[in-house]
């Protein structure tokens, strides 16, 4: 019996836009055909998001097709099957053999079929970073008349520009974030373990709001005193207690598509000092987020944070924040000073504002937006505020 097809998170048309995009950038590289690797891509151009990526996949495009084909491993070929807009018979699942082989992998199996397609000799794209240099060797070395052509960051530069549709997923995945901030206000209490806390955040942010639940857990970080100066830990076996400070950050998922959040809290009333970061987070934030309009590039709207943080006697080492869409991040512009990418609208941005000061102090705030046509559109609706608890 047939796998069947999932709900579709986009309509065809949608999928189908995206790969002209790719494929008038394969004209721009001469590239006749492309290897997609990055999952995050695969998941932008086909709806995939099984977690397959543990051994060689593929996504192979070319332009003479109008639906690309997958390579996978033979048992997570019908997940493909499943959750692809392709057609089915368009998912090869490679055997057994070419698992935890010393010669031989699914790459191989990739290279057969370019061969057999009469692909293996014109401009042959490859996501270089996506893969390792002994993979990108292989195809060199098993293909010698094709022209290598490195498409490093190429599908990522497109997918940085959002479409209405994906725009609504995020919107989705945003409230979902705040479902779980809220559920997180409700359960963080002294002498209730990290652990139990997070369960009760972790499911709340699966269930999400409005009838739409994530549909994965992507990064989870509960970092609680005296701990607050940890920028990733998950949870520890401790218990919170009167006067703990609790920095969160997580995201709601929707179909790949990620909105993260970050908030401080405090059990009972915060230090000054704690305070006093606050303000002056909160200030630039603002900041920040005035300075989005289209036409002003990623640069400016760290300069802005930076620049109110100085009145506040503050500064912030890290950068403000990265472009952020399928996955936490999106290997292209950062929000840090000097990064000349310029905004338009739909590219979304996570400005995270965590700042960890000393090893024994940090304070997380954020906000995930997109640039409108006029400026930026938070899509959270929770306050900019420190909660006491």
């Amino acid at each position: 019996m047939a796998m069947q097809k999932a709900p579709q998170a986009f309509p065809r048309p949608e999928y189908l836009r995206r790969l002209s995009a790719v494929r008038a950038e394969m004209e721009r590289r001469e590239a006749d055909v492309l290897v997609v690797t990055s999952p995050a891509n695969i998941t932008y151009l086909t709806g995939y998001t099984s977690k397959s990526a543990y051994v060689p996949q593929g996504l192979i495009v070319s332009l003479k097709e109008e639906e690309p084909t997958f390579f996978t491993r033979r048992m997570d070929a019908p997940a493909a099957k499943h959750q692809m807009f392709i057609d089915s018979s368009r998912v090869i699942g490679y055997p057994e053999n070419l698992i935890a082989n010393p010669d031989m992998d699914g790459f191989d199996a990739i290279i057969d079929f370019l061969h057999d397609r009469a692909l293996a000799g014109g401009g042959v794209g490859l996501e270089a970073k996506s893969i390792s240099a002994q993979s990108v060797d292989k195809f060199k070395a098993r293909m010698p008349q094709a022209t290598i052509v490195d498409f490093a960051n190429g599908v990522h530069w497109i997918r940085g520009i959002k479409s209405d549709l994906e725009i609504a997923l995020m919107r989705e995945a945003a409230a979902n974030a705040d479902a779980g901030m809220a559920r997180a206000k409700e359960v963080i209490r002294p002498g209730v373990r990290e652990a139990d806390a997070a369960a009760e955040i972790i499911a709340a942010l699966l269930r999400g709001a409005d009838g739409k639940p994530s549909t994965d857990l992507s990064g989870f970080f509960l970092c609680a005193s005296p701990r607050s100066a940890t920028a990733h830990i998950r949870w520890s076996e401790d218990v919170f207690r009167q006067g703990s400070q609790i920095n969160l950050e997580f995201a709601g998922v929707r179909h790949g598509y990620t909105s993260a959040l970050m908030r401080t809290m405090s059990i009972g009333k915060p230090s000054d000092r704690l305070r006093r970061v606050h303000e002056g987070e909160v200030a630039g934030l603002e900041a920040a987020l005035a300075a989005v309009k289209p036409g002003a590039v990623c640069g400016d709207v760290a300069a802005a944070f930076n620049s109110t943080m100085k009145k506040h006697g503050l500064e912030k080492e890290s950068r403000c924040g990265y472009a952020i869409g399928i996955d936490w991040t999106e290997p292209t512009a950062s929000l840090k000073e000097g990064d000349r990418t310029v905004l338009k609208p739909n590219m979304t941005f996570h400005l995270m504002l965590g700042n960890w000061i000393d090893d024994d102090f940090g304070y997380v705030i954020s906000e995930t937006f997109r640039v409108t046509e006029s400026g930026a559109e938070a899509f959270s609706k929770l306050p900019r505020i420190m909660f006491e608890i």
